[in-house]
Parts: C-alpha cells; structure tokens; sequence
C-alpha cells in the first residue's frame, strides 16, 4: 500500500480529497494535519510515501514545510503534490522537486494522473538502483520543466528538449519547434536532467542523445556533435570519450 498524508487547513478540503482517494485502491490515508507544525511532526512520526500539501497555512507555509523536511538527514523525503488554489506557486513548486502541483477544484482524474505520475518514477528509479518504496528522492529526474513564457506557465517534457544553450546568465532550450530562455544556470540544469538521456558535450552545450546523429572531427581539428537535423554543436575534447561511450549503450 502507498501511505499519504494529508495536510490542509481546510476540513472540506480533506474531506473531498479523502473521498477522492478512495478510488484508488492501493491508496491508504495514514494521517491528516491543518497546520505546518503538525504536518512535519506527523511526517517524521508515520513517513508516509506522498505528502499532499496545502501552500497556505497558518504559521509556515508549505514551503516552509518542504524546507523543514528537507533539513532533516533521517527523514527519506515523501513525495509532494501540492493542493492550492493559487497558480502562482507553481514554478516554485517544481524548483522545490515537487512530484505534481494540484489546483483546487481538481477533478478525480487529474488526482489520478499525479499519482500514477509518482507510480511510475517510482518504479522507473526502483528498476534503475534497485531500491524499494515511493519518496520525493525516489523520484529521480525532472521529467518536466516548468517555467513562465509571456504571461503562461508552460510545462515542457523534457524528452521533447533536443539540446540546451548557454547565453550569459541564462539557458535555452531548443526542441523541434521552438526555443525557450530560462534564467538558470547550465550546472542546476544539468543535476535536474537524465544522465541517461542527456550529456553536457561542452561548457556551453547539453545533448539529448535520442537526437544525436554522430560525433566527428572537422577540417580544422575540431570535434562537434551532429544532431539528427544536421545542427552543428561544439564538443570539448574532454567530453569526447563520454559521448562516444553513451553512443555505444
């Protein structure tokens, strides 16, 4: 069974959230809480597997409450969903990892999709490490990135992100159609991605390897990764021996 908590200083709130979780069989609500302090209290006491957390709340906010958790080393990290009915914590949200970001009035199918959202990395990081169990370190890899795009917040799957440019203070992420610039740094960026899936080839390039074509050597000496529509992109020689190998998987 999959333990969640719940924690919402709105009793209606829980009580329409209980309600909808019943429908999900392998679902059991191990506690609920109307407070920070006795939502981080009640985590460390049962640590449960999902966490759906309210923003606002008397005292600390639900941030608050990430952080407190976060700061404890004993504690192995549920994973967050966030229940709010304001969308502009969302990209916050998904800076602090969160597993989904739910706004209120949500139906049972999106609360469906955020927990099979977290059934399946779970089970796609168990089949990676071999670990056992659904937490927020469970979790591995952003599977999106969230940010704002004139006046949106848009949701980008990082597998449609084919490579990534750094510009000064700030990282572009190019995919078929079109390119986004996020202030972010290409190192933070490089932690959120795949390994598996992306490879940082220079200082100012990462790679989706699904996308690669070939590594070569030009006239001039110089090494570039060829993507599979013909877009050139440097690659330093230090980085030459790790993409060739990711080639060869």
């Amino acid at each position: 069974m999959i333990q969640v908590v719940m924690a919402d200083d709105e009793v209606l709130a829980r009580q329409k959230l209980r309600l909808l979780l019943r429908e999900e069989r392998d679902i059991e609500v191990v506690g609920e809480c109307a407070s920070a302090t006795e939502t981080i209290e009640l985590v460390r006491l049962v640590k449960p597997n999902i966490l759906f957390l309210d923003i606002r709340m008397p005292g600390m906010d639900g941030f608050d409450v990430v952080g407190a958790l976060v700061s404890d080393a004993q504690l192995l990290m549920p994973a967050i969903i966030f229940t709010t009915a304001y969308d502009q914590y969302a990209l916050r949200a998904f800076e602090v990892h969160a597993a989904d970001y739910l706004l209120k009035p949500f139906t049972a199918e999106r609360l469906h999709s955020a927990i099979h959202r977290v059934r399946e990395r779970a089970l796609a990081s168990e089949s990676a490490l071999g670990t056992n169990g659904i937490s927020g370190d469970a979790l591995g890899p952003s599977m999106r990135i969230v940010f704002k795009s004139r006046g949106r917040i848009l949701f980008l799957p990082v597998e449609e992100i084919r490579w990534v440019v750094a510009e000064e203070n700030y990282v572009r992420l190019c995919t078929a159609q079109d390119t986004h610039l996020l202030r972010e740094t290409m190192s933070h960026l490089e932690a959120r991605l795949d390994p598996q899936m992306f490879l940082r080839v220079h200082r100012s390039y990462i790679v989706n390897l699904n996308h690669v074509k070939e590594v070569r050597t030009e006239h001039n000496g110089e090494s570039v990764v060829v993507m599979n529509d013909g877009q050139k992109l440097a690659m330093s020689r230090g980085y030459r021996s790790r993409i060739l190998e990711s080639l060869r998987r």
